[in-house]
């Protein structure tokens, strides 16, 4: 009888005394690529806890890594090829055996471990910075004196709608501690006041500006006053859900809070009135470019609030729009949506 029918009496009959001894197990079998396939045989189900935390990519990259050397340094005879298969297998269950009290706790720690670089990586690290573009778009409006809007009486009374404004701004957001941020930018703005008459002139001479109601036999559309400024903001940021950049409504929904409060300073680079009517039938449109007295420097505060994906801004001028004692008395506001 030769070698190899010896060898394969004695697998059929370890086969079955394993079969007569050992209860039934449930089998799986997962076919890959062309000839391979991986049996899981299963007979206490208490290991399905242990596999759970199992290395399984360790554990084909370290098989994988011992066939490829075996395939490299044995392609001689089948027996040997047997032997050496039979021998990474053994040393493997060795190494596995000799870590199974640790698995548990192992497997916890490197769980902890990875969910801890997770967060530092969303976190990122004291004085890092990231920049993004926002859009403020809103309503303008004023404030006079004793802190009231101006009643419709008063001819530079505007309409909330129509009076829009509108803010494109370079953002630098750095963090200072956790959930501690600090956003720095400059942008452009542009302010635009739709009066609630729409015959409103602006007429400007040495003593002043001054708001009148024109009075030509004429169909008025609308009167605004539009002002451009440059403008620098420092607005420090508590975000509890610790966002190392700006949430944008297209991120989806989260349950995080955030408020920011900081300064604001601008320098006006243009303004212009504008009185759009039609007079027999055609369209006409008065515009005159001009300084209207309107200070070249604004400077306020602003508030930031957010919620899941939605942020919201309110900026209030401190000084007045038109210069002292050349306007009325007058503080700008705004409010609206960030994109």
């Amino acid at each position: 009888m030769n070698l190899k029918a010896t060898l394969g009496i004695l697998l059929i009959a370890a086969t079955f005394s394993a079969y007569a001894q050992v209860p039934p197990a449930d089998t799986v079998i997962i076919p890959l690529a062309k000839t391979s396939r991986i049996i899981f045989t299963i007979q206490d189900r208490n290991d399905l806890e242990v596999l759970r935390h199992y290395d399984f990519q360790g554990l084909f990259d370290d098989l994988l890594q011992r066939l490829a050397e075996a395939d490299t340094l044995r392609k001689d005879t089948t027996e040997n090829d047997i032997v050496v298969h039979r021998e990474a297998e053994e040393d493997w269950n060795t190494e596995r055996n000799d870590d199974n009290e640790n698995d548990d706790n192992d497997d916890m720690d490197n769980e902890e471990d990875d969910e801890y670089k997770w967060e530092e990586s969303r976190r990122g690290k004291i004085g890092q910075t990231w920049q993004s573009t926002n859009v403020d778009f809103g309503t303008n409006n004023f404030l006079a004196r004793e802190n009231q809007f101006p009643d419709g009486s008063e001819l530079y009374a505007v309409r909330p709608w129509g009076s829009w404004y509108l803010g494109v701004n370079s953002v630098q957001r750095t963090r200072l501690a956790r959930n501690v941020f600090v956003e720095w930018g400059l942008g452009v703005s542009s302010y635009t006041f739709k009066f609630q008459q729409d015959n409103i002139l602006i007429q400007k001479d040495e003593l002043g500006v001054e708001f009148l109601a024109d009075t030509r036999e004429v169909d008025f559309i609308k009167s605004k006053l539009s002002a451009t400024f440059i403008n620098a903001s420092l607005v420090p940021v508590l975000d509890f859900g610790d966002h190392s950049r700006k949430r944008r409504m297209w991120d989806g929904h989260g349950s995080e809070f955030r408020i920011g409060f900081g300064p604001y300073v601008g320098y006006r680079i243009a303004s212009r009135s504008k009185l759009v009517y039609k007079e027999d039938g055609n369209r006409e449109r008065d515009k005159n470019r001009d300084s209207f007295y309107l200070n070249n420097l604004r400077y306020g505060f602003r508030l930031q609030l957010g919620l899941r994906s939605t942020d919201l801004f309110l900026n209030y001028d401190m000084n007045e729009l038109f210069a002292k004692n050349k306007g009325p008395e007058l503080n700008a506001l705004s409010f609206g949506i960030i994109f």
